[in-house]
């Protein structure tokens, strides 16, 4: 019994040992984890203040790049305003140009045609005064006739006719 009671009691130490060693490794682990757990938070503690100027660094260069994007794009925009414009005044430049060189030639042809009309009404009148000629001159022949019959005088009227005709001519 004796050996059996020593067994037990090597076993029963082996097993306290095995728990007190088990024990010690968790222990051990476990401030090796706080030891890691401590440093990590002293390093980032650390660059907190690296990390906070690399990610203002980076918000800012997102924010310029944007800002300069916009700007370009605004200069874009404003080039096309500007070229749009510039098309839109020549178009307006072109269409004045022809409204006034069409009303150059209206005014050429009023004037053709008022040049033509007044010819026209020139060349009436000198017909109508023609005519206006043409009756008196008939109207003295027949005047001089009714003289010239009341007078008896009828064959010098024949002649004066012929030489009035002869004059005329």
């Amino acid at each position: 019994m004796r050996g059996r009671k020593e067994v037990d009691r090597l076993a029963d130490r082996e097993r306290r040992k095995v728990t007190e060693d088990k024990k010690i490794e968790d222990e051990t682990n476990k401030r090796i984890e706080e030891q890691v757990a401590r440093r990590v938070e002293e390093e980032l503690e650390k660059r907190r203040d690296e990390i906070e100027a690399e990610v203002l660094k980076r918000v800012e260069d997102a924010k310029k790049n944007m800002e300069e994007e916009m700007m370009q794009e605004l200069a874009r925009r404003k080039e096309e305003a500007l070229k749009e414009a510039q098309v839109k005044e020549e178009e307006e430049r072109q269409r004045a140009s022809d409204l006034e060189r069409i009303l150059e030639e209206n005014n050429k042809k009023i004037k053709e045609q008022q040049r033509t009309m007044a010819e026209e009404k020139l060349k009436i009148v000198e017909d109508q005064m023609k005519i206006e000629q043409e009756k008196q001159k008939l109207k003295k022949k027949e005047k001089r006739k009714e003289q010239m019959i009341q007078t008896g005088k009828e064959v010098d009227v024949v002649a004066n006719e012929n030489m009035d005709l002869d004059n005329s001519v």
